[in-house]
C-alpha cells in the first residue's frame, strides 16, 4: 500500500541563534559586544564568557554585569511551487525577544579570580508563523491537481494555520582562573546548559472548491471513505455470487458471461463483456473490490488527516560543557586570548498530550498514527564545539581596536543526521573599534561577517543556516568610577539563499510525478542593548 497523502505539519528548530554566532550558539551576550560586535580579548566583566582568563587583569574585588537585549527578526520565504495559490508565494514570519539577559560576577584576588555568568546560550526568541511555511501547504495544494485528474471539479483550495513555537537554552557559568605571571593567565570552567523547546498551534479549515463551492477536505474524504466502502461491498458480494454459481455448476468456468446483473456490474468497470468469462469476472470483482477497500481506508485516514487539529508540544534536555582559555599579554598595549568550549551533548524529550502531538500521517502497514512530536521521542541536537581567538591593540590611549574570529566545530555533532549536510563548520570575523572621550564617554562600532558551511541540501524552510554582515555601534559612559553604563544597537543583514529540489506530487511514492521547486530564505534582525557594569576595589 503506499503511503497516503497527508497533511505535514509544521516544525521549526527555533533552537537557531537570535543573531550573532553559529547555528545553535549565541554570541551576542552582552552590550559592550552589542556596541562592539568584538568581545574575544576583552579585559572587562564580560570576560566571564568572552574570555574567562581575562578576568585576572581585572581591578582586585567584586565586579558585577547585568545586560538585556531586546531583538527582533524579520524572516521571508519564498516558493515556486506551481500549485501554491498564488504561485509563486512568500511567506513573512516575524521572531521576537524582548528580555535576552546577560549577567556576570566575579571576584578578583590577585593570582586567581573566580566567576560566573548567566546567558541564553542558544535560542531565547519566539516565532509566529500566522501564515504557514510552503512545506505546510505543499500537501494541501497537492488536493487541486490530483482530485482533478480523477475527474473532480476542484480548482482552489485553502486552509487556516498558526504555529508558534520558543527556544531557550539556559546557560549557567562558573571559572576559575589564575594569573601564572603578568604575561600569562588561563583558566578553566564549565556551562550546565538547560534547554527547552514549545511548539504550539492550530491546524484547521481546509477547504477544496469543489463545482463552485467550499467544500471541507474531511468531509470530502470521509463521503469517498463511505462510496469505497459500499463499493466494496457489492463487488465482493458480486464476487462471492458469482464464484457460488460456478460451484453449483450453474455457470462454466471458461463461458462467456451471459448473466444480465453481471454483465451490468462489469459495464460499470468499463470491462467488455462480450470477451470475459465467469471466472475472469470473479477475478475482476475480487480485484476491484480490493482496490475499493484500499481507497476506502486511504480515504478515511486523509479525512483523519485533515481535520482540525492543535499541537501543544514541550521538548527539554540538559548538557554540560567543559571550557578552556588562555590570555597573553606580551606589551602593555596588546592583549591576546584564545577560548576552546567543549561540544554539549543534548538529548531532548518530548511531551505532549496524545491529541496534541501534530498528526501528519498514518502507518500504511500498521495503521498507527505517525505524530510530528510523539510523546516520549528522543531526539538530539547539540551545541558544537566552539573556538575563539581575539586581540586588542591600543596603538594610542583613547583607541582600542579589537579582532576576534570564531569557529564552531558543525561536522562533529549529532543532528539526527542533519550534520552530513554540512561541509565545514560555520566561522565568523569581527573588527571593532573604541575611541574615548575624556573621562566619562566611549564610542564605538563594529563588523561582524558571518559565513555558514552547510550544503544546499541542509536548507529548508524550517531550518536553514544563511551567512550574514552585521553592523553595530554605541556609547559607554562612566556615572562614576564604579558605575558604568552601556547602550548599543546592531543590524544583521543575512545573505538570500535559495534552493532548488524536485518533489513528488502528493509525496514521495505517490504519483510519481516531479515538480521542480525553488525556495528562497531571507531575513534581517536588530538589537537593541543595555548594560550596567559595576566594580568595587579591595
Amino acid at each position: 500500500m503506499k503511503r497516503i497523502p497527508v497533511l505535514i505539519l509544521l516544525t521549526i528548530l527555533f533552537a537557531g541563534p537570535v543573531i550573532a554566532g553559529g547555528i545553535v550558539t549565541n554570541l551576542n551576550q552582552s552590550a559592550k559586544y552589542t556596541r562592539m560586535l568584538c568581545r574575544d580579548a576583552t579585559l572587562g566583566i564580560d570576560a566571564v564568557f568572552y574570555n574567562p582568563a581575562g578576568i585576572t587583569k581585572l581591578g582586585s574585588g567584586f565586579h558585577f554585569s547585568i545586560n538585556n537585549q531586546t531583538i527582533g527578526q524579520s524572516r521571508t520565504i519564498g516558493s515556486t511551487y506551481q500549485y501554491l495559490n498564488p504561485a509563486p508565494k512568500d511567506l513573512e514570519a516575524g521572531v521576537s525577544a524582548p528580555v535576552f539577559p546577560g549577567v556576570y560576577a566575579a571576584f578578583n584576588l590577585g593570582k586567581f579570580a573566580i566567576s560566573a555568568g548567566f546567558n541564553p546560550i542558544g535560542g531565547g526568541g519566539s516565532a509566529s508563523y500566522d501564515k504557514g511555511l510552503p512545506s505546510l501547504e505543499y500537501s494541501v495544494s497537492d488536493l487541486v491537481p490530483m482530485l482533478a485528474a480523477q475527474g473532480q471539479n476542484v480548482t482552489d483550495y485553502r486552509l487556516d494555520a498558526l504555529f508558534e513555537g520558543s527556544s531557550v537554552f539556559f546557560g549557567y557559568q562558573a571559572n576559575l582562573s589564575y594569573k601564572i605571571n603578568d604575561l600569562i593567565s588561563v583558566a578553566v570552567g564549565g556551562r550546565f546548559v538547560t534547554a527547552k523547546e514549545t511548539y504550539t498551534g492550530h491546524l484547521k479549515g481546509v477547504d477544496i472548491f469543489l463545482d463552485g463551492a467550499w467544500v471541507p477536505a474531511p468531509t470530502f474524504f470521509s463521503n469517498a471513505a463511505a462510496q469505497y466502502t459500499s463499493a466494496a461491498t457489492m463487488l465482493t458480494t458480486a464476487a462471492t455470487n458469482l464464484q457460488g454459481a460456478i460451484t453449483l455448476g450453474l455457470y462454466q468456468p471458461n463461458d462467456i458471461v451471459t448473466e444480465s446483473s453481471v454483465i451490468y456490474a462489469l459495464g460499470l468497470l468499463g470491462v467488455d463483456p462480450l470477451t470475459t468469462t465467469n471466472i475472469q469476472a470473479v477475478g475482476i470483482f475480487t480485484a476491484a473490490a480490493n482496490s475499493a477497500t484500499t481507497g476506502a481506508a486511504q480515504s478515511t485516514a486523509a479525512a483523519t488527516a485533515l481535520a482540525d487539529q492543535e499541537v501543544d508540544a514541550e521538548k527539554t534536555a540538559t548538557g554540560i560543557s567543559p571550557i578552556v582559555s588562555v590570555n597573553v599579554s606580551p606589551i602593555e598595549m596588546l592583549n591576546i586570548a584564545i577560548k576552546y568550549e567543549f561540544k554539549t551533548k543534548l538529548e531532548f524529550t518530548t511531551s505532549a498530550a496524545t491529541d496534541k502531538q501534530g498528526l501528519i500521517g498514518i502507518n500504511p502497514v500498521t495503521g498507527d498514527p505517525e505524530y510530528l512530536f510523539p510523546d516520549g521521542e528522543v531526539t538530539n541536537l547539540d551545541i558544537p564545539a566552539m573556538l575563539t581567538a581575539g586581540v586588542t591593540l591600543k596603538p594610542i590611549s583613547p583607541l582600542m581596536i579589537s579582532g576576534g574570529f570564531h569557529y564552531f566545530f558543525d561536522k562533529d555533532v549529532n543532528w539526527d543526521g542533519d550534520e552530513k549536510y554540512i561541509d565545514r563548520g560555520l566561522y565568523e570575523i569581527a573588527l571593532g573599534v573604541e575611541y574615548t572621550i575624556g573621562e566619562k564617554f566611549a564610542v564605538s562600532g563594529g563588523y561582524l561577517i558571518t559565513s555558514t558551511g552547510v550544503t544546499e541540501d541542509y536548507q529548508d524552510d524550517q531550518s536553514h543556516s544563511l551567512s550574514a554582515n552585521t553592523f553595530g555601534g554605541g556609547i559607554g559612559y562612566k556615572i562614576n568610577n564604579m558605575i558604568e553604563l552601556n547602550l548599543g544597537g546592531s543590524y544583521t543583514k543575512y545573505t538570500e539563499t535559495d534552493k532548488t529540489f524536485d518533489r513528488e506530487l502528493g509525496g514521495p511514492g505517490r504519483s510519481g510525478i516531479f515538480n521542480s521547486i525553488t525556495e528562497t530564505y531571507n531575513r534581517d534582525a536588530w538589537i537593541v542593548a543595555i548594560g550596567l557594569d559595576i566594580s568595587i576595589a579591595r
